[in-house]
């Protein structure tokens, strides 16, 4: 009998399998798909080409893989906020910058006591070496403060250019133009528009497949490129500020009252006229301010208004006001485009890339320089930063 149960057993068809309802979807299953099967059974490709692909892992932008490293512990510390309780960014920042001022009020305050005693050589010396501290701390915190504006509109910094390089190709993804497009006003991005088209040569209604069409250019053509475009975003936003606040003045009756008793008096006050804030269209001797000039959309935009600066009005406005900002746009080209510890953008190399890769450098380095000109704003009611 045993023997027929045996043969009963093996004889017997295997269950059939369970109907489809009662598989476990795609996205419960517990073991995991091979990559890209999908595609290949239906006949696709991906959209990205092989050296994006290769490359992506190494390129990765993300807020712990910046081009410029905090050295101070001020700058380490809100590295660690940002990046853990970003709701006390600010509080943490304040604390930092409120500290760094009275360290150096109170290194200030040595140096002068000790003056005529026989330590005031080493008291000075001191101070020397707390304020070179001092400065680097203080670019780590404009640094961070510039992250955390990029870090609002979700885009992050380009890591190291080394890291994105693949085979000699140079591929940055994603894009983020809108994002970084999306700072600005309507006159500045129409500026910021024509000066991509000039430097790149990518037309402003460009399609995808310029976007994607490549091309040849030095790594260190690429690096000045990048460090122009910063100082071009930096003057961008201090000539657009000047534009609006001479705009309010103008169509305010207390503007008017102001430019009409101080213009013929005292002509320093508005160096560039208001002849120039309407593209050299002369006014009257009555000093009508132009307000149907400035109110007509044609006469009022900030190109108009840039191109009738004089020299020294173009100068003033280019110009980085202090040290620290300017010292901190040279440490970010050079460690974004600089080969490692030297930090120097020495290699000659050509590399391949994207129009639309070269249009998110030239964007983001104007948003850098946008958002310089903010930080430097805010930390200098703080801390005193230095002329440039």
């Amino acid at each position: 009998m045993d023997s027929r149960l045996f043969t009963r057993a093996t004889l017997t068809p295997p269950p059939p399998p369970p109907p489809p309802s009662l598989l476990l979807p795609a996205a419960r299953r517990p073991w995991p798909e091979k990559p890209g099967l999908g595609a290949r059974i239906a006949g696709r490709r991906p959209r990205r080409s092989p050296a994006v692909v290769a490359s992506a892992s190494r390129c990765e932008s993300s807020s712990l893989n910046t081009p410029l490293v905090p050295e101070s512990a001020a700058g380490r510390y809100l590295t660690r906020v940002l990046q853990n309780q970003r709701q006390l960014f600010h509080a943490a920042v304040a604390e930092e910058l409120k500290q760094l001022a009275d360290d150096r009020d109170a290194a200030v305050s040595r140096v002068l006591l000790s003056a005529g005693s026989d330590e005031a050589c080493l008291h000075r010396r001191i101070a020397e070496i707390k304020e070179r501290d001092r400065q680097v701390a203080i670019k780590d915190v404009m640094y961070m403060l510039i992250l955390y504006k990029f870090s609002e509109i979700r885009v992050h910094l380009v890591p190291k250019l080394s890291r994105c390089i693949y085979n000699g190709r140079l591929e940055i993804w994603p894009a983020k133009d809108w994002e970084l497009e999306s700072i600005h006003g309507i006159d500045v991005l129409e500026m910021i528009k024509e000066h991509v088209a000039a430097v790149i040569g990518l037309r402003v209604d460009s399609s995808v497949t310029d976007n994607w069409a490549t091309t040849h250019i030095q790594r260190l053509q690429l690096g000045q490129l990048y460090a122009a475009s910063v100082l071009y975003g930096y003057f961008l936003k201090s000539a657009s500020l000047r534009h609006h606040l001479e705009c309010s003045l103008a169509l305010s009756p207390q503007g008017h009252r102001v430019f009409h008793r101080n213009s013929l008096h005292s002509p320093k006050i508005w160096p560039y006229g208001w002849n120039n804030l309407v593209c050299g269209r002369v006014i009257n001797d009555k000093l009508s301010l132009g307000k149907a000039s400035i109110q007509d959309g044609n006469h009022g935009k900030l190109r108009c208004y840039v191109m009738g600066f004089d020299p020294e009005t173009l100068q003033r406005c280019a110009k980085v006001r202090s040290r620290e900002a300017m010292d901190l746009i040279e440490k970010h080209s050079c460690a974004l485009f600089g080969d490692g510890k030297m930090g120097l953008i020495t290699s000659d190399d050509v590399i391949l890339t994207s129009f639309s890769s070269l249009k998110r450098l030239v964007l983001e380095a104007i948003a850098f320089g946008s958002f310089l000109w903010d930080v430097e704003e805010h930390v200098d009611t703080v801390y005193k930063l230095n002329d440039n």
